[in-house]
């Protein structure tokens, strides 16, 4: 299934309901924000059946609530035309999701990246940790997140270990 391509006609949905002013429920926005993770997540570690059943959770979720309000919000047709899209995402069966490249400042366009943000049970310390034996390169940045960048096999590997090693907790 194309979990990001699901994700981002969801997106396209939100960014209309703003459009037209329209306040977004704090879950909703965060169900958005978890099935995004949980989607980078499965691209690293394609084998955890637990991450796509929660993405199947998240993606459910945002669709009955966005489309019943956008039943409402914008009419049958617009509602027609996005269901139609999200069914055509849903038959395509993509190997690996592909993703745009964003640009960061002070990686180099060969590295791949990854930011996280500390928690209680991960700290920054273990973070750095976590990222040195995987070979990779860290930034704190502004916000308080770490930068994690090199290889995309190292990335893919932190990101698994961070998972396995420290659970994968998700907020709801």
């Amino acid at each position: 299934m194309g979990y990001l391509d699901v994700w981002r006609i969801l997106e396209e949905i939100v960014a209309d309901f703003r459009k037209r002013g329209r306040e977004i429920p704090v879950e909703v926005m965060n169900d958005l924000k978890s099935a995004r993770t949980m989607i980078r997540i499965l691209s690293a570690d394609s084998n955890r059946e637990d991450t796509v059943q929660k993405i199947e959770e998240y993606i459910g979720s945002l669709e009955s609530y966005l489309v019943s309000e956008g039943q409402k919000q914008f009419g049958t047709e617009y509602v027609d035309e996005k269901l139609k899209r999200l069914s055509e995402a849903r038959g395509k069966t993509s190997g690996e999701e592909v993703e745009e490249a964003r640009f960061v400042f002070g990686v180099s366009r060969e590295h791949k990246w990854v930011r996280v943000r500390p928690t209680a049970e991960l700290s920054l310390e273990k973070l750095k940790l976590l990222a040195e034996e995987s070979r990779l390169s860290h930034k704190i940045q502004n916000d308080g997140t770490l930068l994690v960048y090199g290889k995309d096999e190292d990335v893919k590997g932190f990101v698994k270990k961070m998972t396995t090693e420290y659970g994968l907790k998700t907020e709801k």
